[in-house]
Order: structure tokens, then sequence, then C-alpha cells
């Protein structure tokens, strides 16, 4: 029998490999018993070649000409090569490890059995150090989707979603009328993090650092906790300048598969001289295709969007952020037969992204129960991190899991006290939007939606995947320190 890994072990395995003050970490529970039933359906025999493979392990990525970064991967590469799979189509998956700890491989955005979708909190299969996990799983829903690791980093800026272990998945429908003429898949990331009052050479120490560290050593708390930032930026593993352009011909439809991949990043892209038909959202067609100038994603966002290539030249796709496009976040899109500079232009100043405008349809039916979800934050105390509360308490604080009843409608209804916009997430659903900060709307439906600062969101869901889900927020601090609520259907 393979055994599950309780998430409180993956936190001191990763707290054990950060440094001084950074060290502590919160004492995270484990949601359920550490040996879980196998439904025999799941659980497959190493005989044979596998359908799907992912080989976890050292990579290397030349992000630039002179900049290679050395991480964690799938099957050698950061991005891990693009996962084709047919709706429906039970495929058998082996999963290798060729490193030193633990690991929890996400199958993030399908409806799949707890068993194999990857969390410690779901009590999911742990692919142990240096071994070898087989299950079986059966694709669904159609669209684009992703598998990532989904252990917990803390204040190891070198596990979890700091690392390249991600890796674009798209799953074919039964029937795909492919109304484009080339399919482009682009994955964004972010390199080398460090905490915000760290100093951007390694081995010097900014004088804010100083400051809090002996803050800290003194037992006083932090005004305000640690941020993430990063030095590098990617699209596909490469910067901006430093990969082969997207080429296109004039006339043509370009449909773009995008997803974010970042740790902790909501980011926006735009193209100058273009427009993005939005046709998808984290995989799932939208009832109102639109045209915007820009694309916003939160950390483990997708969009599906076709462009109408009639403006020729060599353009930056990238981030209207002038510091991050600078430092990587784009790449160059090239019409067959171009000559000179790529360029960029700032998209128009007015430019808003709003769900509500890809809604459509019928009105979103009642729910059975609603469930208020106030997500608060502590600001940074001992070791300096902010925790994140959700009703009040920290997930280690909450308890049992809430039980849900198989078959019912549930609107949770998400209240932002905080100045932090969160990418918001539930493992295993695809939840329905139906009031966006007091809009009502419908028939957009997501695995992942962002709440500004402050803002409220509702969505519904239907309560049809039997055991535990994980809801959390996809910011790697914010759901490492707390920003997490569990599930159990019955």
């Amino acid at each position: 029998m393979i055994r599950s890994l309780r998430r409180r072990d993956l936190l001191r395995f990763g707290a054990m490999a950060g440094s001084g003050l950074l060290l502590d970490a919160p004492s995270v529970r484990a949601a359920t018993a550490a040996t879980p039933t196998i439904d025999p359906n799941v659980e497959a025999p190493f005989e044979g070649p596998a359908d799907v493979t992912l080989r976890i392990g050292p990579v290397l990525v030349d992000v630039a000409d002179d900049h290679t970064i050395s991480t964690i991967g799938y099957n050698g590469a950061s991005p891990g090569p693009l996962i084709r799979l047919k709706e429906g189509k039970t495929v058998t998956v082996e999963l290798i490890n060729e490193t030193d700890a633990p690991e929890f491989v996400h199958w993030h955005g399908q409806l799949v059995a707890a068993a194999v979708d990857g969390a410690a909190e779901e009590n999911s299969l742990v692919v142990p150090a240096r071994g070898k996990l087989r299950y079986r799983l059966t694709p669904q829903p159609a669209g684009l989707r992703f598998v990532h690791s989904h252990v917990v980093a803390g204040a190891d800026l070198h596990r979890g979603g700091y690392t390249g272990q991600h890796a674009p998945v798209y799953i074919e429908p039964a029937n795909d009328p492919g109304r484009y003429d080339q399919e482009v898949f682009l994955t964004t990331h972010e390199w080398e993090p460090f905490f915000t009052g760290q100093e951007m050479e390694e081995g010097e120490e900014h004088e804010e650092q100083k400051e809090e560290k002996e803050k800290t050593e003194a037992g006083e708390e932090k005004p305000n906790g640690w941020e993430v930032g990063y030095r590098l930026f990617s699209i596909n593993g490469r910067a901006l300048g430093h990969g082969e352009p997207i080429r296109v011909r004039q006339g043509a439809r370009v449909l773009f598969r995008i997803l974010n991949a970042s740790a902790t990043e909501n980011i926006k892209l735009a193209l100058p001289g273009h427009r993005f038909l939005v046709v998808a959202l984290d995989g799932n067609p939208v009832p109102t295709p639109k045209l915007v100038d820009v694309l916003r994603l939160g950390a483990a966002e997708r969009i599906d969007a076709i462009v109408e290539m009639n403006h020729p030249g060599a353009w930056v796709l990238g981030t209207p952020r002038d510091d991050d496009r600078k430092n990587g976040l784009g790449v160059i899109v090239e019409y067959a037969g171009s000559r000179g500079d790529p360029q960029w232009v700032a998209p128009p100043r007015k430019s808003k992204w709003d769900y509500t405008i890809f809604g459509g349809g019928r009105p979103a039916p009642k729910p059975d129960q609603v469930i208020p979800m106030v997500f608060g934050k502590i600001n940074g105390g001992k070791g300096g991190f902010n925790r994140w509360t959700i009703n009040g308490k920290t997930y280690e604080d909450q308890g049992e899991p809430m039980k849900l009843q198989k078959g019912l409608r549930y609107r949770l209804a998400f209240d932002n006290r905080t100045d932090d916009a969160h990418p918001l997430h539930l493992h295993r659903n695809v939840f329905e939007l139906t009031s966006v900060d007091g809009r009502p709307t419908a028939g957009v439906m997501k695995d992942v939606v962002v709440i500004r600062g402050f803002g409220r969101v509702d969505v519904d869901f239907t309560a049809d995947q039997p055991g535990l889900s994980l809801f959390h927020c996809h910011h790697q601090l914010h759901m490492d320190y707390g920003f997490m609520q569990l599930f159990d259907v019955v």
C-alpha cells in the first residue's frame, strides 16, 4: 500500500531547506489519516508502458542566452511538454520522482478522484522521494488544464510553485470545430524569487531586512509581512528576445491558449495593433465571446483567445508593466516577411477586464445553501509572514472539513476584507460566476477567480464530486500560511 504524506511533514521538509529569519513557517494540520483508502479503479499496477509519464527531476532552463536557471521540472524541461488527452478516455499515469523530497502532482481543473488529485489535504497519493507512483484517471472536462506541484513551500523559495514543475494539459473535446488556422500554447512564469527587503545581489543584506531581522529576534512583530518579488520572467521558459518568435501569416486566425503558471503573480498581456477575442476561460467556453485589448490572468488562470493577424510587422506580446517586460515577460510575434526590430506600443489606458462581459443566457438558479467566506489577514508576526484567515480562522485552526451534501447546489459568497487581490481555486470542481462586485452574471464557468482587494464575488457549484475537495488562494505564500478551506462531500 502506498502511503499518503501529511502536509505538515512536507512543510517541515521545505522549512529545513530555508535559513535564518525565514525558517519559521506555520504548522499545517493534515486533513485525514495517513493511509488513504484506494479505489481499485484508480490504482494501477507497474506493468507495461504508461499512457502518460511525468518524470520529476532537476532541469536547466536557458531563460536567456547568458542566464541558465537550475530548478526542478517535468520530463527534463520547464514548462514540461504539452500533455494532450482525450475527454473521457481513461489513461494510466506514471509519476517518477528523481528528487530527495516527496511530491504531490496536482491535475488542476480536472474532475478526478481525490486520491489522484494531488493534494495532501485531500489525502491524495504522494510520489515518494526517489520513488514511483502509478494510477488511472479519466480526463474531464475538455479544455485547457494544467499539472503542477502542490507541496508546501513555506519559506523555501526553491519548492512548490516557485520551481519549474508545471506543464499545460489540453483535453481534446469529442467535437472541436477548429475555427482557427494556428494553435499556440503559451505558459508564463517567474524566476529567481526573493522576499521583499532582500538585496538584489546575493550575499548582501538590505538595511530594511537587517532592521526587520533585529525586530524579529527581539520578539517584535512586523507591521506587514514578507512579499515575493522576481528578477526574471519568461514565456515558455524563455525571456523576451531570447527564444524563437511566434511566426504567423497575414490573415490567419491564431488561437492562443495561455496559462499563468506563476506561484504568486497576477499578470496582464497585450499585443500592439491587435485585439483578443476571448472564447474560453480556464478551458471552459464562455457564453459570449468578447474582444478585449488586454488579457488579465491570475495565478493558475487560463485564457483561450483568437487573434486576427491583420497588422503586419514584428510585435511584442507582453505585459504592459515596463519593468517586468524588460525583465522578460513577453514574446515576439513575427509576420512572414517582416523586417525591422519588434515593436511595443502600450495598450489603451481605459482597457479594463470584467468577467461579467463574457456571461449571458439564463439567470443562475438559486442555490440550496449559501456559504459565507470572509477573507482576512493577520499582519506579519513571528518570522515576518502574514497569516490568512477564512471566517476568522487560519486553515490549521478550522477543525474538521465542512460537510456538504452530495447533489446540492452551493453558493460560496466570497468577501475579501484585505487589500490584496486573491486568485481563488476550488479543486475537483468547476464553478459558475453568479455575482462580481454586485454585478449579477451567469454562464461563466471557471476553477479560478480573482477577487480584487475589498471585493465580493459569488460562485455556485454542484457538490457532485464525493470526498474531500480543497479550496484555497492560489498565491503560494497565502496558501501556505493559512488561506485554505476543506470541504467533504458526503
